[in-house]
């Protein structure tokens, strides 16, 4: 009995199957107070009582930090501190559920968790959200905030503030939230956190002795934070009494129950059986199950106020559970919450199947994982090339390699994805167009909509305000390589003695490709990069075309500053000749403005040695065998089709760094 004693502390929030559930002892786990009993369904599945969680016991707070600064371990230690995992070698980066997160060691997706502690003889209800902190999931972040009243703002160690650190540091503060700084990473050899103080009291005005230093990985002074987080956050605004008021803050598509959504309660309370109301599709709704993550689904008998948690409901289409939407009970309307300012998208990119029969299974999978990733736009297109598509919005490049290798994953679609573009704007002057489009100024999101300059006062292209924070002997490199980006200096200010803080206004096609690539490389990895939008500047903007044998690559058009075309053209021609096959015949790759040509490579054909049976005689018998040939060749390439391998569409407009 003891072995299955055991067996029941390690299964968490959840028994492993009706089997175990019959032979093992139906006994609290550690981690449950003795006052929250678990209560059982006839099912054999186990439900929480929440309602011995009142509001001044809860705490809702969030991990923010730079990218790899140690949020996930610090989570990992949290949910072991409090019992809600138990303690092995294999807890790393519990929350990280994606493949591509763990792959690629980052968070993509905010996950959220409850805690139970106790602290000084009371039970408290501590909801952590761990968020990414890459700048193209910042969208997630303020998502997450809106669910909490305080954060953790991690900051290493060794690397000190990151730009990354500053743009969530500011998020949090406009929110008006409780900020406890943990300095992380004390164990490593190279460690100064009286300097990482210094950097935070200096650029945030907290006082050093607010800071805590721990080592996540090792969990010294863990239990620290969990204090600081009782003592420091307050404790939800919100009454039990009051009407159900619910925000649906992130949700996920389920094959079998439909949509589970994520849900923070700012009053009342919601149970199995009730009938609710989406404020947004006024559609109503019968509530099959709720539950809090721990982190996996643990269902409850209710959700009071303040306590966050899921929701399953017999959504069915993706449509409806609209991320920011409130939820009320049938007959008792509310005032709808504020919701969320809804994400900008920074990079347009085309997507079409590989095959066209896949159409309908690809726009299924777009759906559903647009669902879970609100700050994606999608809107249709067609391409002579590619057939019928879609055109969508990214928050930036990292985030849409990171949605197209989860569709590849979780839904084993392939797919075609054209060229990063930035939305540009043009101020129309030709009343034919100003009727036509019934606005004089339109945006640009395809290069193949890119209006004649005749009838076009004048474009604009669209900002962004960068940050970087590098050591001090980078300066140089650093400013050389954003005034080649046609970047204007708007700050420089130093942090500390090593370390300065740069910002610069951008336009923003200059940073959308490979940007974060070079500055890394010019800075041996050390400098960081965030960008907020600035809105838009007017600009010399031209549509450069490429030509194979004189036919135009509608997915390789681009918009680009007069400027930099020539250079461009050539780089795109050089880099299509590397990329493209040979084939029988000559092909020539040309980068054209309207009718002018400005660069051209012409890839060699594959010839036969026509000559090599002539091993004398007159040179009009080797003459007339060389003509044949050409005319043969000519004659292909009238007919031939030039196809472009669709891997090479990223790789073809990646700058080289080093040039």
């Amino acid at each position: 009995m003891a072995l299955a004693g055991r067996a029941v502390l390690r299964w968490g929030p959840r028994l492993p199957s009706p089997c175990a559930a019959a032979a093992a002892p139906l006994c609290r786990p550690a981690w449950l107070p003795a006052a929250c009993e678990r209560r059982y369904s006839s099912r054999g599945k186990e439900k929480l009582d929440m309602s011995m969680y009142p509001v001044e016991s809860i705490r809702n707070f969030s991990i923010i930090a730079h990218v790899d600064h140690g949020k996930s371990t610090l989570a990992d230690r949290l949910l072991e501190i409090t019992g809600t995992i138990s303690k092995t070698d294999r807890n790393k980066q519990v929350l990280d559920k994606l493949q591509v997160e763990r792959e690629r060691g980052i968070t993509v997706k905010a996950q959220s968790a409850s805690l139970f502690y106790n602290h000084e003889g009371i039970n408290y209800l501590l909801n952590l959200i761990d968020t990414p902190g890459h700048v193209d999931f910042s969208y997630e972040v303020s998502r997450s905030l809106s669910a909490c009243q305080g954060v953790i703002l991690v900051v290493d160690a060794n690397e000190g503030i990151q730009a990354q650190t500053v743009a969530n540091f500011y998020l949090a503060f406009e929110a008006q939230l409780s900020i406890i700084p943990v300095i992380n990473k004390i164990d490593l050899k190279n460690a100064d956190p009286e300097r990482v103080e210094k950097q935070i009291e200096k650029l945030f005005d907290i006082p050093t002795d607010e800071c805590i230093r721990i080592s996540a990985k090792q969990g010294t002074n863990v239990e620290k934070v969990l204090q600081k987080v009782i003592e420091k956050i307050p404790p939800p605004q919100c009454n039990t009494a009051d009407p159900l008021k619910a925000l649906v803050f992130d949700s996920t598509f389920d094959h079998y129950r439909g949509v589970v959504a994520n849900i923070a309660l700012f009053g009342g309370e919601i149970a199995k059986g009730h009938k609710i109301v989406s404020a947004h599709t006024k559609k109503r709704y019968e509530v099959n199950e709720v539950g809090i993550l721990t982190p996996n689904e643990q269902p409850t008998h209710k959700l009071y106020a303040g306590q966050v948690g899921y929701l399953i409901a017999g959504m069915k289409e993706v449509a409806e559970a609209q991320i920011g939407d409130t939820l009320f009970l049938y007959k008792q309307p509310v005032e709808p919450l504020p919701g969320f300012k809804s994400a900008k998208p920074m990079v347009f990119a085309g997507m079409y199947p590989i095959d066209q029969t896949e159409y309908n299974n690809l726009k299924s999978a777009l759906e559903r994982l647009t669902l879970n990733d609100s700050s994606v736009t999608v809107h249709r297109d067609s391409s002579l090339a590619l057939g019928a598509g879609w055109r969508l919005g990214f928050l930036g490049l990292l985030h849409m390699e990171v949605f197209n290798q989860r569709l590849e994953q979780e839904y084993n679609m392939s797919v075609i994805l054209t060229a990063p573009t930035v939305p540009y704007k043009a101020v129309l002057s030709s009343a034919k167009l100003i009727k036509e489009y019934g606005k004089d100024q339109i945006t640009i999101i395809n290069p193949a909509q890119f209006p004649d300059k005749l009838s076009v006062s004048e474009y604009l292209e669209p900002t962004v305000l960068g940050t970087i924070v590098t050591p001090h002997e980078y300066i140089g490199k650093i400013i050389t390589l954003c005034q080649d980006r046609r970047a204007v200096q708007k700050d420089m200010l130093y942090i500390d003695e090593n370390r300065v803080m740069l910002k610069y206004l951008f336009p923003l096609n200059e940073i959308v490709v490979d940007f974060y690539d070079a500055l890394k490389s010019l800075s041996s990895g050390y400098a960081s990069f965030d960008y907020e939008d600035a809105g838009y500047q007017s600009a010399d903007l031209i549509k450069m075309d490429i030509l194979l044998n004189g036919n135009p690559v509608e997915e390789l058009a681009t918009i680009i500053h007069n400027d930099k075309a020539r250079a461009a053209g050539k780089l795109l021609c050089e880099r299509l000749k590397e990329t493209i096959p040979r084939q029988l015949f000559e092909i020539a790759i040309q980068a054209a403005i309207g009718k002018k040509i400005i660069a051209r490579e012409t890839l060699k054909a594959y010839r036969k040695n026509v000559v090599a049976k002539c091993y004398g005689g007159d040179i009009t018998r080797r003459m007339k065998l060389l003509k044949r040939q050409a005319e043969g060749k000519r004659l292909m390439r009238k007919i031939g089709n030039v196809e472009v391998p669709r891997d090479a569409f990223i790789r073809v407009l990646k700058r080289e760094t080093d040039k």
